[in-house]
């Protein structure tokens, strides 16, 4: 990354994408000097890429990227782009992310980095050959109060890991008439919930407990067909009465138990994971319960400035006591002053782009690698497998996936 006279790295940003996501990784780049100003990091905006004219139009005029062209080679191409940010559609990101890899450029991916382990290990197989950086689209990590989970976890706190509850209930899909959308198409999207959503859960509770060895599973449509997304500006949200029914082809529902490997504090453990996209009812309601021998700890992203906690099997204060967000916890001091003053999504982009940068710049490595993503879809392609044969599946181990774990 250059690096000016007053000391200040200045790593060329280039974008894959201007959608909704790739606005907010903008944002995140933007921030980093006023939420972290003593990395002394300015990102510059160089070069942006989308397929859509007027998105590409707003990267320049709006978002502020020197260049931007209709084409993502055009932005690994450019000498002036340090880093890249891909935030194409999922069938995408395989392709994009091999690419860059063999650019040379260090990227930041959101997940699914691949429609399937297969697609994902040779993303990881390109980055490493390359001995690019990487860090994957996980931010459900960054949240202090699950950080705080996880050094409780580490400090022996909650005592041995017993059993764990996750779940990721979501309701974009639950009317009935909503489109049918890439979304729901095998080739396009790969799964349905159990990619798009259990990865999620998957990933958080590899990173909080430990390595997760060996699941059984299964999967559920709940609507087989919806009607046909037309032509046009229509978007995967949109609800369409008495079209064309076309056949969905992945999953609405998926249920998971697993077994979790001997992390310090979690021989032994086990627990349920599961993951719906046509709930009524939840919205976001990304949670799990962690339970102990000398403790517990309840957290749902829906209320993701709060923390439920019990430390300790007897005493006068018995049971849980709620921990709002404070300085205490992980990055949140840097968002808000105090307790109650809520931070939100973006927020955890924001330290997700920092973790990537300094990882960028050599410095300490808590960012998410694509090694840790492949040990999620090696998870989730074991889900998938139990589902079919309705066996016990192992996990297939991935070396230099240790999720801060010892």
């Amino acid at each position: 990354m250059n690096t000016t006279d007053d000391g200040y790295a200045k790593p060329g940003i280039g974008l894959i994408s201007v959608g909704w996501m790739g606005k907010l990784h903008s944002r995140a780049y933007q921030a980093i000097p006023l939420v972290y100003p003593e990395l002394k990091i300015r990102p510059r905006f160089v070069h942006a890429a989308d397929t859509a004219a007027d998105r590409v139009g707003y990267a320049r005029e709006v978002l502020g990227y020197a260049r931007a062209s209709t084409d993502y080679r055009d932005v690994l191409a450019d000498p002036d782009v340090d880093v890249v940010s891909i935030c194409a559609p999922n069938m995408l990101h395989a392709e994009i992310g091999v690419a860059a890899a063999r650019a040379g450029k260090p990227f930041w991916i959101e997940k699914p980095v691949g429609r399937d382990a297969g697609e994902t290990a040779a993303v990881a197989a390109a980055a490493r050959a390359a001995g690019v950086v990487t860090s994957i689209g996980y931010n459900y990590r960054h949240v202090p109060a699950v950080e705080r989970v996880r050094e409780l976890i580490a400090a022996g706190r909650l005592g041995r890991i017993t059993n764990v509850r996750a779940v990721f209930f979501n309701s974009y899909a639950a009317e009935p008439n909503g489109a049918l959308s890439w979304r729901f198409r095998r080739e396009e999207a790969g799964s349905g919930a159990l990619g798009d959503l259990l990865s999620h859960v998957v990933d958080l509770m590899q990173y909080v407990v430990a390595p997760i060895t060996e699941v059984s599973s299964l999967l559920s449509t709940v609507y087989a067909q919806r009607p046909i997304l037309p032509m046009g500006p229509a978007t995967h949200f949109a609800v369409i009465e008495n079209g064309e029914l076309g056949d969905v082809e992945n999953d609405d529902y998926v249920a998971s138990l697993v077994r979790f490997g001997a992390g310090s504090h979690a021989a032994g453990a086990v627990g349920t994971l599961e993951a719906s996209r046509v709930s009524v009812g939840p919205e976001c309601a990304l949670g799990f319960e962690i339970y102990g021998t000398d403790g517990s700890a309840v957290w749902n992203f829906e209320q993701m400035n709060e923390l439920r906690l019990c430390l300790g099997r007897g005493g006068e204060n018995r049971g849980y006591t709620t921990v709002l967000g404070h300085s205490g916890l992980g990055d949140y001091g840097r968002f808000q002053p105090g307790p109650g003053n809520s931070m939100g999504y973006d927020d955890l982009k924001v330290i997700e782009a920092k973790k990537f940068l300094v990882a960028v710049g050599g410095g300490e490595r808590h960012n998410s690698t694509i090694e840790e993503a492949l040990a999620d879809a090696e998870v989730i392609a074991a889900t998938a497998a139990s589902a079919r044969d309705g066996a016990w599946h192992k996990v297939a181990p991935v070396p230099g996936a240790s999720f801060g774990h010892s």
